[in-house]
């Protein structure tokens, strides 16, 4: 125990003096950094620059007449941000000597150009009629689907279109069964069929027949 005793003494001595070797250096470390932010070319005071140390999440504000004041450590990154400048990073310098260190931020105006905008004056009302009237509607998708439906109009694609793999196999297929019916025997003749007249005549009238040069 008389040994244990002087060694462990000497073992609590050392801890507190490496405790106090880190308080010293932490606090040596410690700056009150204080200043003022004004413009760069009227050398005007800023209020609510917002004023953080990068990386830490803390930071301040300028006051009315641009004055702020924030602790921070010795080689923080300070970043100084307002609407309508651009932001300016500023990092303490480690070799300072002593805790204080004083600051003149000048920050430039960040010009923002907007695109034109024409002003013109407002319609008279024949002008907003005849605007009105002459207005083209996009279709939706009722109208559309009636225009692609209307019987004109798939007479006129049935006519230039050339018939795809299912209607040509579906045309030969019919060929062939029309002539395996009628095998052997003569078919019969639509020339005095009421129906085939009806069909031939309606064709007559839409222009089936008409030249297509």
């Amino acid at each position: 125990m008389k040994r244990i005793l002087p060694a462990l003494i000497v073992l609590i001595f050392a801890i507190c003096q490496k405790a106090q070797a880190q308080f010293e250096q932490i606090k040596d470390s410690v700056v009150q950094l204080y200043g003022v932010v004004m413009t760069a070319d009227s050398l005007q005071g800023i209020p609510a620059v917002s004023i953080t140390v990068k990386g830490q999440g803390r930071g301040t504000i300028t006051n009315e007449q641009g004055v702020f004041s924030i602790v921070v450590l010795k080689g923080d990154k300070i970043e100084f941000t307002s609407v309508g400048y651009k932001p300016k990073l500023v990092e303490i310098p480690r070799n300072i000597e002593g805790n204080q260190y004083s600051i003149i931020q000048l920050m430039v105006v960040d010009t923002q150009y907007l695109p034109a905008t024409i002003i013109k004056p407002r319609p008279t009302r024949e002008q907003f009629e005849r605007d009105f009237l002459n207005t083209q509607i996009p279709d939706d998708d009722i109208e559309i689907a009636r225009k692609n439906t209307d019987e004109q109009t798939r007479r006129a694609l049935m006519a230039i279109l050339p018939a795809d793999g299912r209607e040509a196999a579906n045309y030969s297929l019919g060929q062939q069964a029309y002539k395996y019916s009628y095998r052997g025997q003569i078919p019969p003749m639509n020339i005095m069929n009421p129906a085939a007249w009806g069909e031939f005549i309606r064709a007559w009238k839409r222009g089936d027949f008409k030249s297509k040069k």
